[in-house]
């Protein structure tokens, strides 16, 4: 018997594969780099991503189906790249500013906010009052895991803060525009777009710190399971949900992955979560339950969506 599953569990079921995946990145990456140099983490992990994008869709790699797709949509594809490349080089800037880098996961969380807004607004993504409030419940939990109440204003603050704005507006951009076209350019596109332009700026930044690109085996063997779990893995499920929900959706969905850090940081480093980012996690949780099912209780009040979101 065949099960068929609709478009909207599809991209719930991928958000949360590329939650999961992005949890344990954290994992990996910090591992990584307690043995190697930024520099040198950069060049691993993309090349790695960029290897295993290849060999996981490798049919949709061939020359023929991609010449027209890039020709037909090379300026989105072109500005999908620089906004990631923008995004991600923005977020690490805020957290070398700034000393204590809670402070940027803090106000970084605002990313599904920017998202939604300009899905609501572009997109002409809807949603009732219930799921709203769900939306609000969500990104609200995600705020309180991150929060630190023993933590002092820096110096470094408000220079911070705005890589941190620039970086949270680059990937919604990035997402808006990306569910926007994902109908004419693939998931497998997408997340190999991002992680060769990524890939690039690596390569500048390692000639640039002069480091070599020898580190320890063991450094490697991190880094290539990171990056199957981050630059692949979750890229492509996350770029593959917005195939079946709102851009926004999937970006407050997606922001339940403090949650998760919280539980493998449990796992592997045994990190006793505090009773702040417990109550945080259990308002995440409550919000998730309210958005996911309130499209059942009460028909949406907004103008129909425009484009194809399951």
């Amino acid at each position: 018997m065949k099960i068929k599953i609709n478009n909207t569990t599809k991209g719930y079921a991928l958000v949360f594969i590329s939650v999961l995946a992005m949890a344990n990145v954290y994992i990996f990456s910090k591992a990584s780099l307690n043995m190697v140099h930024i520099s040198q983490f950069g060049i691993y992990w993309f090349a790695f991503g960029i290897l295993f994008n290849i060999l996981f869709n490798r049919k949709q790699f061939k020359i023929k189906l991609l010449k027209p797709v890039i020709k037909n949509n090379f300026f989105f594809i072109l500005a999908a790249g620089l906004l990631e490349l923008t995004g991600t080089a923005s977020f690490f800037l805020a957290v070398k500013i700034m000393a204590n880098p809670a402070l940027v996961s803090f106000f970084a969380n605002s990313t599904p906010v920017f998202v939604t807004i300009l899905g609501i607004l572009i997109l002409k993504e809807r949603f009732n009052a219930i799921e709203i409030f769900g939306i609000i419940l969500t990104i609200a939990g995600s705020f309180v895991i991150a929060y630190n109440p023993g933590l002092e204003i820096p110096s470094d603050f408000y220079k911070s803060l705005v890589f941190v704005i620039i970086s949270g507006i680059s990937f919604s951009v990035s997402t808006v525009l990306s569910k926007k076209n994902i109908q004419k350019v693939s998931p497998s596109i997408l997340s190999i777009n991002r992680v060769l332009f990524l890939f690039a700026a690596s390569v500048v930044f390692i000639a640039v710190s002069g480091k070599s690109l020898i580190i320890p085996g063991k450094a490697i063997l991190f880094l290539a399971a990171g990056s199957f779990l981050g630059p692949f893995l979750a890229a492509f499920a996350g770029f593959s949900s917005l195939k079946y929900i709102e851009a926004s959706r999937s970006s407050v969905i997606g922001s339940v992955k403090a949650l998760f850090v919280l539980l493998t940081s449990y796992l592997y480093f045994n990190m006793m979560p505090s009773k702040t980012q417990i109550a945080g996690g259990l308002i995440t949780v409550a919000g998730l339950i309210i958005l996911s099912s309130g499209k059942n209780l009460k028909p949406p009040i907004r103008a129909k969506q425009s484009t194809t979101s399951g």
